[in-house]
């Protein structure tokens, strides 16, 4: 975008001083990110800017005027490293940021150190870092007390993207009622606009999971409101966010026609903006519309493209949701061990990032997709891996699914092996027979000889089944109480603050 007439007359004044001029192109590059305006707030930084994540110049300037060029770069270089594909960016994003806000803390200025905070915790999110987003947001709303500042306002919209990110939708919702007061009384429309689509983005998840029409209703007017206060703003980028959104609420609820309509609008807008990352997210909502239609082998080829966008990015955690989708494309064109490999790279992916939900529906995934065209230890270790990763989820969408799943994985592992002689089997074969009594005494039995081999250790009880032990914690309280007494007594653990709910 270039820069009008007025805007170049601005920072170029020769009366200003260099720490006015700084200031200045500081306060205009802002408003920019602000709208999605990535290129021309790299524009209106001049000289100060030196490339995604590269130190800027700071010569002359002083010590409060260095804070803010850090702060503004470090900012940028986080939104433009995203949009671009730049590996590496957040990282080098966090230490301008951080090194910011350690000059603003030594100059006393609360309300500077607080929104470096907030953009630090944004560089989280983005590499898929919830637990350190989470605890750096925290950190921010107790810092602010009962402040009603626009970085409150702010860090309690990022709190409600982080923890719908992890899938807490109900926690999420909590935050976004929280600041629907001052986001009445802000006059931001960007903020706004990011308000009510954070917003219609937790009553979708909330109202598929648990068939809420109500909920579904409701996100389409949220909708509608985010996409009218973002033309207010006057971001192009975020109207093609808001597009993408609507076409997969559409899809979601049988509207694949209609939701082409949106997805196809979004597409062209994040290509003029040579937005690759977006437009990644994009196809692959286009994908899974695709295999919608039945037309999967479509579906493959975007999803693949997808998946390739990703690999070298810092947003990991996205990447392995676009593995999975590109695992059941693989599954459904009938390449099922391509597709497991996929699969079990999805989950690994996720589980490095700490996005255990992500994790765990790659693992769900694959029980549902390949099912019998994988050996059946395949599909069990996929479920105990599921039930481990999902042993904290509150999606109840989720624990359906993995309901579903256990009883299909353990169906599977009782299955006589096909070297042995199938017997004769008649109705009186199943009289008084139930499979989930059948699947519990299997499950029981093993558990109770991995213990005896482990002389009482959970811990290694867990090792010798292959999962961890609050997996198999989780499995003792939870469905064989009966067996807490072969274990040997529990010892206190110190919570890791990581993990703080």
């Amino acid at each position: 975008m270039e820069l009008d007439a007025l805007t170049l007359s601005q920072i170029t004044d020769p009366a200003l001083t260099k720490d006015q001029s700084a200031l200045l192109r500081c306060q205009l590059s802002a408003k920019l990110v602000m709208s999605g305006q990535y290129d021309a707030a790299r524009e209106v930084l001049g000289e100060l800017w030196q490339g995604v994540g590269e130190r800027p110049r700071l010569d002359g300037l002083s010590e409060s005027t260095q804070a803010e060029v850090l702060l503004r770069t470090g900012n940028l270089s986080g939104w433009m490293g995203s949009a671009g594909q730049v590996e590496g960016a957040q990282e080098r994003s966090k230490n301008l940021i951080s090194e910011s806000a350690r000059i603003f803390e030594a100059l006393g200025d609360e309300e500077k150190a607080a929104e470096a905070q907030l953009h630090l915790s944004t560089c989280y999110w983005r590499e898929g870092a919830l637990d350190e987003a989470r605890v750096t947001l925290q950190q921010l709303l107790d810092r602010l007390g009962d402040s009603q500042s626009e970085v409150k306002l702010r860090a309690l919209l990022n709190s409600g993207v982080v923890e719908a990110s992890a899938e807490r939708y109900h926690k999420s919702l909590e935050i976004h009622h929280r600041a629907a007061p001052l986001v009445e009384a802000s006059t931001n429309s960007a903020l706004k606009a990011k308000f009510h689509l954070e917003f219609a983005l937790v009553l979708k998840n909330l109202g598929v999971n648990e068939r809420r029409e109500d909920y579904i209703d409701q996100a389409l007017m949220e909708y509608t409101a985010a996409a009218y206060h973002s033309e207010e703003a006057g971001d192009v980028r975020f109207c093609a966010v808001i597009e993408n959104n609507i076409g997969s609420l559409l899809m979601n609820i049988g509207k694949v026609k209609d939701a082409h309509k949106h997805l196809n609008r979004s597409r062209q807008i994040f290509v003029r903006l040579r937005d690759k990352i977006n437009v990644a997210h994009v196809d692959e909502t286009r994908a899974r519309a695709c295999m919608a239609e039945g037309r999967n082998a479509e579906a493959e080829k975007l999803a693949r493209s997808c998946v390739r966008t990703l690999e070298n990015s810092d947003q990991q955690a996205v990447l392995s949701e676009f593995l999975t989708t590109h695992a059941t494309t693989l599954a459904r064109t009938g390449r099922h061990q391509q597709a497991s490999v996929t699969f079990q790279r999805a989950i690994e992916t996720a589980e490095a990032t700490g996005y255990l939900e992500g994790a765990g529906k790659g693992a769900l995934s694959l029980i549902e997709e390949l099912g019998d065209a994988v050996p059946a230890r395949v599909i069990y270790d996929a479920y105990l891996r599921a039930e481990e990763l999902l042993s904290r989820s509150e999606n109840q969408a989720l624990q359906s699914r993995l309901g579903q799943c256990a009883r299909r994985a353990l169906a599977l592992s009782l299955r006589p092996s096909a070297a042995v002689k199938d017997p004769v089997v008649t109705d009186d074969t199943f009289a008084g027979c139930s499979l989930d009594e059948e699947v519990l005494r299997f499950e029981a039995d093993l558990i109770k000889k991995a213990l005896e081999s482990a002389d009482g250790s959970v811990t290694r009880a867990a090792r010798l089944l292959k999962v961890t032990h609050q997996g198999l914690a989780f499995i003792l309280q939870g469905r064989h109480r009966h067996l807490l007494g072969a274990r040997t007594p529990v010892r206190k653990r110190r919570r890791s603050i990581m993990r703080a709910q």
